[in-house]
Order: C-alpha cells, then structure tokens, then sequence
C-alpha cells in the first residue's frame, strides 16, 4: 500500500466438451463489442478450462486485436488496443530504450507485444522490458521463440485511460516477487512515476524531470516530461 509522505510515496506489497488440446478457443468467435477502442480492460474466470498452453497460443493468435494475459489463479485479462496518444508514449519509451540497449550491449529490450512466463505461472506482456542477455541466452531455442520462462529484469508498465491503478501495481509486486530487478509504474494522466525495486519501500515521483535506471540500467535516464504529450 502507498502511504504519501511529503511529496512521496511508499509502499508495504475441465469443461464439458474440451477433450483436447486441439480443441479451439476462441474469442473471436464471440465478438464483444463493435468499437474495441470503448472497450476497458476486464477479467474472466476460466480456472475450470485449464488452458493447455497450445490452447492459450491459439487463444491470443485468434484475437490479434487484444493483449490478453493470463494470471498464476488462471483468470483471463483482456485489453483492448491503446489509444493513440498512449501507443505514442509507448513507442517513445520503446525507442529510449533500444537506444540505451544497443549501446549497453548487456541484454535485449522487448516491447509490449511480448509475453512472458512468470515463475509463478502467469502469462504477463510489460509495455517495455529488458532481460540480460546471459539469462537470455540460458533459454532453449524454443524457449525464446515461445512466451518464454523468465521474468524480465526491468519492466514499464504505462498506465492508460482505461487501467486500473491498483491492479497495476499489484502486477509491479508480481515482477518483483518473480525477480523483477526494477519496475517503473508511469501515470501520464496525473504525472506521476511509481518506482519498484525487491526489498525496499516503493517510490512515488511527483511530475519527476528525469528517472535512473541505475544500477539494473546503468547510464540511462528518462527524461519523463517528454513523453507526456506528442
């Protein structure tokens, strides 16, 4: 829980008929709504499904349109596409990043259309992450060319209109206790920059000119107000 304290923050934290893994799940099939862009992020509880991991693929490469995420309790997270103002900050930050990655030369940087899998069984996709590259290339081939079992040292996670705040941190928390090294939380809408790193209180910047990512991102800084507005 956060707690503000002079300009910071701190924090504490089988279905019938499904015989095989061939049988197709899909979404796609029972459309939602007409306009994805009105859509905000919701939850569903398939824990009786028991998705097989091929199921799951053909799940999300049935529903191109979504970011769909699944967590260690088995619920399925559906998230429409971003606006256009927030797939803008995201392609800021993205582009940052690989900069500062291909000059590092110390891990990968990946975008939002990644997924990952946690060590707790969670399929989650970060708006940004970076992984270095020693614990990349401990992954088997396929390994890396699947969602891959590992859990990004650094994460961003960009708030948008639609999202919830306190699932969004909640999901930091999950990064960490899944061996998360950093975590930036970024809220645009009251410009705000939430910092999470293991074992310690996490940070809350006020409109912040810049963020280190020191030590885990040696030599980068972001330089927040030039993703607020395009």
């Amino acid at each position: 829980m956060f707690v503000e304290d002079k300009g910071k923050t701190h924090c504490g934290a089988q279905v019938p008929g499904l015989e095989s893994d061939e049988r197709e799940v899909s979404m796609s099939q029972q459309p939602m709504m007409a306009d994805l862009q009105n859509l905000s992020p919701f939850t569903l509880n398939i824990k009786s499904l028991r998705l097989t991991e091929k199921q799951f693929e053909k799940l999300c490469r049935d529903n191109r349109d979504l970011r769909i995420e699944l967590t260690a309790e088995g619920e399925l997270i559906v998230m429409p596409p971003t606006g256009s103002v927030t797939g803008w900050r995201n392609s800021k930050i993205n582009y940052l990043i690989m900069q500062w990655t291909e000059k590092d030369g110390t891990g990968l940087c990946f975008d939002s259309s990644t997924l990952f899998t946690l060590p707790n069984g969670a399929k989650r996709s970060p708006d940004v992450s970076w992984i270095r590259r020693e614990r990349w290339e401990a992954l088997t081939r396929k390994e890396q060319e699947g969602f891959s079992p590992i859990c990004p040292d650094f994460v961003i996670e960009l708030r948008s209109p639609t999202d919830s705040l306190s699932k969004l941190k909640l999901k930091m928390e999950e990064y960490l206790a899944n061996g998360g090294l950093l975590g930036w939380l970024i809220d645009p809408r009251y410009q705000r920059v939430y910092i999470y790193r293991p074992g310690s209180p996490g940070e809350c910047l006020e409109n912040p000119q810049t963020v280190s990512g020191d030590p885990v991102l040696p030599g980068f800084v972001l330089r927040v107000p030039e993703i607020w507005e395009p």
